[in-house]
């Protein structure tokens, strides 16, 4: 009976780990504090057993590249973020966008 459970439970875990989305491994999001004049953007990727160079750019309103900046994330992370202040940035619609080999993956926001 324990073989059959170990056998069925092997092959659940081999097909839930092929459905899996990749787009969600893969993410990016961003967060406005007004009560600290901040904004906090963060990268979510699979993990790598090596350090990972990735590409960092917020975008203003009008389609200028504000910030453009390489980043190392260490080999074992997650995640990564960049923030930036609120005073002084064009309102609008802003994007954060992050080039992961050729990957990319963009968050939105609005300063209003």
């Amino acid at each position: 009976m324990k073989k059959v459970v170990l056998i069925s439970l092997f092959i659940f875990s081999t097909i839930f780990a092929e459905t899996i989305d990749e787009d969600a491994i893969y993410s990016a999001d961003c967060l406005i504090l007004e009560d600290e004049n901040s904004i906090v953007c963060k990268y979510t990727h699979e993990r790598s057993e090596e350090d990972k160079e990735i590409q960092v750019q917020w975008i203003d309103p009008t389609g200028n590249i504000s910030r453009d900046r390489t980043l190392i994330i260490p080999a074992g992370h997650g995640s990564i973020y960049d923030f930036r202040y609120i005073a002084g940035r064009t309102k609008g619609i802003w994007q954060f966008k992050v080039v992961d080999n050729k990957r990319e993956t963009i968050a939105t926001f609005e300063i209003k």
